[in-house]
C-alpha cells in the first residue's frame, strides 16, 4: 500500500549524536542540524513546527528511551491543551 505524503506525520526526533544532539525529521537521512545542548535541539524544532503545518516533537534522553512528546500546532488559533507538556 502506497502511504500519502499528505497523511503522514510531521515528527522530529531529537536525540544524542556523537557530537552533540541531533535534529532530524522523521523519514529523512540529514539531519536538520547538530546543537552543543538538548534545549537548543528542542527549539530549533520548535521554531520548525511552528513555522511549517505543525508537527510532533519527540525527545530521546541520554539512554535512548523517549523522554517526552510535544504536539506543536501552527495553523489552529485554539490549539487543543498538550496534556503532558
Amino acid at each position: 500500500m502506497e502511504v500519502n505524503k499528505k497523511m503522514t506525520k510531521n515528527n522530529y526526533w531529537v536525540s544524542l549524536a556523537n557530537n552533540g544532539w541531533k535534529a532530524k525529521r522523521e523519514g529523512s537521512n540529514r539531519a536538520v542540524g547538530i546543537f552543543d545542548t538538548q534545549k537548543k535541539a528542542e527549539d530549533c524544532v520548535r521554531r520548525i513546527l511552528r513555522n511549517g503545518v505543525g508537527g510532533e516533537l519527540i525527545t530521546k534522553g541520554r539512554d535512548g528511551e523517549i523522554r517526552s512528546k510535544d504536539t506543536i500546532n501552527s495553523n489552529d488559533p485554539i490549539p487543543p491543551r498538550d496534556r503532558e507538556n
